[in-house]
């Protein structure tokens, strides 16, 4: 469940229909989908076996299967930028989810009638998004400090099915709503005129990015995971889970915004292109909740509750990326390397913020588009040509002891070894020709 909690965030419920509503809808799903099984499963394998047979943080994982001068250079530079990449993903990721604190407490102040307040809280002023910001990244910390056990794993248990239940209570409202329709053929009807370069590398990086690939996430989770477990088997739970919640997630964004176009909201310039872009859900969700009369408060409230909720299930596993490492490499208690480390990227946060414009988008596009996906070939070569075969057959018969036999282990490491990376490579120089 933590492992899916990771997966599990604002990258499918903020960033997927943010990234299919302006790429070409159903076109855009379907490539997500296909990439996701072809390079994010493939990678994401690559790291739980490598975690779990290392039981360390990602650079000292990639060290440690090292067999030679050279490729422990690349390890340790893999995995120093692992953490880097970890750090900026959760620099931007705090600022977003900071809007989803900033718009759970808004329907409190307006059910109190504090109007200045609301308004404040919606607004998009540098002052909301630092306090919220510091709010959030806090939260974050509390739970870090908390451990695996205690923090991570809980709360990821607990929360993670409250937020399917209110997703799919939505998407039955919605589809009863004027414009839905056209919503639904919209997300569900492809038409790959659409398609460009540019969308497979949107699609391959939210891909990346919605199951936490290539930064050591996934690679840390597997380090603390039981040998009992059938890593291939818990791979495709994640992932299947993962799609599961960002295909349900566009079932409700897509067809609300085609409803609020509907009401009478903007949602779509002259060319085509999303006016609301990153704000995409906070335009179109509380137009959604406003049909609904007094109790769209309610379910406003509730909503973003759980959109919180989610943002912190993947918060905390990039958070643990750098905090592991700074326990197991530099010596410090977990409380001492939270709190320094969470400072660290709430600074980097904060220079987001009052740089907007600028840093917002060129963050995600160079954490996300091309740092998770690159990160993930590295992860790839290390686990079909640096891990010893003998190793790694070892590593997975240990949850699967008829793995050998199994068609995965037929395909998997030859996969993983050669077709993976150089699918990979080939998106990136399709895109840039």
């Amino acid at each position: 469940m933590a492992a899916a909690g990771s997966a599990v965030g604002l990258g499918n419920i903020w960033g997927f229909p943010t990234k299919a509503a302006g790429n070409g809808g159903a076109a855009f799903v379907v490539v997500y989908l296909i990439l996701a099984f072809l390079l994010a499963y493939p990678a994401l394998m690559a790291e739980l076996t490598i975690g779990r047979h290392a039981r360390r943080n990602m650079v000292q994982a990639l060290q440690a299967i090292s067999t030679g001068p050279i490729s422990r250079l690349v390890g340790t530079l893999a995995g120093y930028s692992g953490i880097i990449v970890a750090s900026l993903i959760l620099s931007f990721y705090a600022i977003v989810a900071g809007w989803m604190v900033s718009h759970m407490a808004e329907p409190v102040s307006t059910m109190l009638g504090m109007t200045g307040a609301s308004e404040w809280m919606t607004g998009g002023s540098t002052e909301r998004n630092l306090i919220f910001t510091a709010i959030f990244s806090s939260l974050t910390m509390l739970i870090i400090m908390g451990g695996v056990e205690k923090g991570i794993e809980r709360w990821s248990t607990l929360l993670m099915p409250s937020l399917l239940i209110l997703l799919v209570l939505l998407i039955v409202y919605v589809l009863t709503q004027p414009g839905a329709t056209k919503g639904l053929e919209a997300y569900l009807m492809p038409n790959f005129d659409h398609f460009n370069p540019q969308m497979l590398l949107a699609a391959m990086g939210q891909a990346f990015f919605s199951l936490s690939i290539g930064v050591g996430t996934m690679l840390i989770y597997g380090s603390y995971l039981s040998h009992q477990e059938s890593l291939p088997r818990l791979g495709a739970v994640v992932t299947l889970v993962d799609l599961g919640i960002a295909f349900t997630a566009g079932l409700l964004i897509i067809p609300a915004m085609y409803v609020a176009q509907e009401a009478g909201t903007d949602i779509f310039a002259a060319d085509g292109s999303l006016i609301a872009g990153p704000d995409l859900i906070l335009q179109v969700l509380p137009a959604l909740f406003e049909t609904m009369g007094s109790v769209g408060l309610l379910v406003a409230f509730a909503f973003f509750t759980l959109m919180v909720v989610a943002s912190l299930t993947s918060s905390i596993s990039m958070l643990e990326v750098p905090v592991a490492f700074s326990i197991e490499n530099l010596g410090l208690s977990r409380k001492v390397a939270t709190i320094l480390v969470g400072l660290a990227i709430f600074a980097m946060s904060s220079l987001i913020i009052f740089n907007f414009d600028t840093l917002f988008g060129l963050v995600i596009s160079i954490s996300t588009e091309w740092g998770q996906p690159l990160l993930g070939v590295v992860l790839c070569i290390f686990a079909g040509w640096i891990f010893n075969r003998n190793q790694l057959l070892t590593e997975l018969k240990q949850g699967d002891p008829h793995i050998e036999d199994s068609l995965f282990w037929k395909i998997w490491p030859t996969y993983v070894k050669i077709v993976c990376p150089t699918l990979i490579l080939m998106a990136f120089a399709q895109t840039i020709l």
